[in-house]
């Protein structure tokens, strides 16, 4: 029976397939593309629904519906199991969204093999809930449920760093300790884990893995600064009214958050929104949010702040172009603004990726390499705040979107061979 290995991303998804001659590829999942944003846009005005960057390209183009990213970041909490309207007056459950998408990479495998799945190796972060083990353990079932949904029937699980190490194992010839850094869209996750050539074909390799540990702080998370320092203070964010106190924040910090943007367009908001005009010093902040949420623009914000980011991630500058809520409105960045945009984060992460080496007795200087994968260790900043602290290991820097992908294929093999 063919079988598949699915990395089901916070930002970006792929899905690994036995090739006619047993070794592992990246199956085609969006045209020509083995990677695909883990988009979802359901088009009321065609009624359809479109998935990765055909998801992106119908929202840009204007196309009345819902867009929904980042749906992993919703597992285990209360949302979950909670509906969310569509624009056409229909609902959906957060978790229905993420079967569907799941439908999406499982039917895209099934079509590069020629055959059926039923058997799928997933990945899961160390954790999708950070300090509650109820919620995260509630987080994989949910996933396993929406999996199993759509037709998967025998599903086995592997950290996501994990499988990253099994990726970065097969190009090495000698034996080392290797911290993985998987910087994703939602999580940053760390193992450490002895490697060699000798232990790679080892099915059991639990004593091999000393420590494993993650944050649910990552690239959204930096995406949600980057807005909040620059694009939502156009529309009023941490100015005061006449009286000296800060307008509330709740719209904007909802604006910044992929999954709640949607809630600010409902009558009851955008009213309460229309009647805070007296509030606000400078009336061209308040024009602007209005014309956000009554245009539905706040996907379309955050989208620039995530391109802004990619944008400067290796260090330049870019302009954010606002021409949607005001001609000419145009914000120069660069990468000192998004240094300090995300101190708080880059601490956080850093001090997970110190927290995974000490709860295994290791010094930091005994570790060997520090290995980046993931989409946020782009951002030059950050990994370099990582590999600084581990000054005697090598950084290397695999596939940041696929070795994920790779390495839960290289574990599916050993598992269903």
């Amino acid at each position: 029976m063919t079988y598949c290995a699915i990395d089901f991303g916070t930002s970006n998804s792929a899905v690994a397939l036995p090739d006619a001659a047993g070794a592992m590829r990246l199956a085609p999942v969006e045209r020509d593309y083995t990677t695909l944003p883990t988009a979802v846009f359901f088009n009321v005005d065609e009624n359809t629904r479109e998935f990765g960057r055909a998801a992106l390209e119908a929202y840009i183009d204007g196309f009345d519906g819902r867009l929904m990213r980042s749906m992993k970041s919703i597992l285990g909490s209360s949302l979950a199991e909670t509906t969310t309207d569509l624009g056409d007056g229909s609902a959906i459950r957060y978790t229905d969204v993420i079967a569907l998408f799941v439908e999406h990479l499982k039917r895209s495998a099934e079509a590069a093999a020629g055959a059926p799945i039923h058997r799928a190796v997933l990945g899961r972060p160390v954790f999708f809930v950070d300090d509650d083990p109820r919620a995260d353990q509630l987080a994989q079932q949910q996933l396993e449920a929406a999996a199993r949904s759509v037709g998967l029937r025998e599903i086995h699980f592997q950290y996501e760093p994990i499988a990253a190490a099994f990726d970065y194992e097969s190009h090495l010839e000698a034996e080392g300790l290797v911290l993985v850094a998987d910087i994703g869209g939602g999580t940053s996750d760390f193992s450490l884990v002895r490697v060699g050539p000798q232990r790679m074909h080892r099915l059991e390799r639990k004593d091999d893995v000393l420590a494993h540990h993650g944050v649910h702080v990552a690239g959204t998370d930096f995406d949600r600064r980057v807005e909040l320092a620059t694009i939502l203070r156009e529309l009023g964010y941490q100015t005061f009214d006449p009286e000296g106190r800060e307008i509330p924040n709740r719209v904007y910090f909802d604006l910044a958050t992929w999954h709640l943007i949607n809630t600010v367009y409902s009558p009851k908001r955008v009213s309460e929104l229309s009647l805070m005009r007296h509030l606000y010093p400078d009336l061209r902040h308040h024009d602007r949010l209005m014309r956000v949420v009554e245009r539905h623009l706040g996907h379309a914000l955050a989208a620039h702040a995530e391109e802004a980011k990619i944008g400067v991630a290796a260090g330049g500058e870019t302009v954010i172009d606002l021409d949607e809520v005001e001609d000419d409105l145009r914000l120069a960045f660069d990468e000192a603004q998004l240094v300090e945009a995300g101190l708080e984060e880059t601490r956080r992460i850093v001090l997970a990726a110190r927290d995974t080496v000490q709860a295994a007795g290791i010094a930091p200087r005994d570790v060997t390499a520090v290995y980046f994968t993931g989409g946020s260790t782009g951002l030059r900043f950050l990994s370099g705040a990582l590999a600084a602290a581990f000054p005697d290991a090598q950084p290397v820097f695999g596939d940041r979107l696929a070795s994920v992908a790779t390495g839960l294929g290289i574990h599916a093999q050993r598992l269903f061979i």
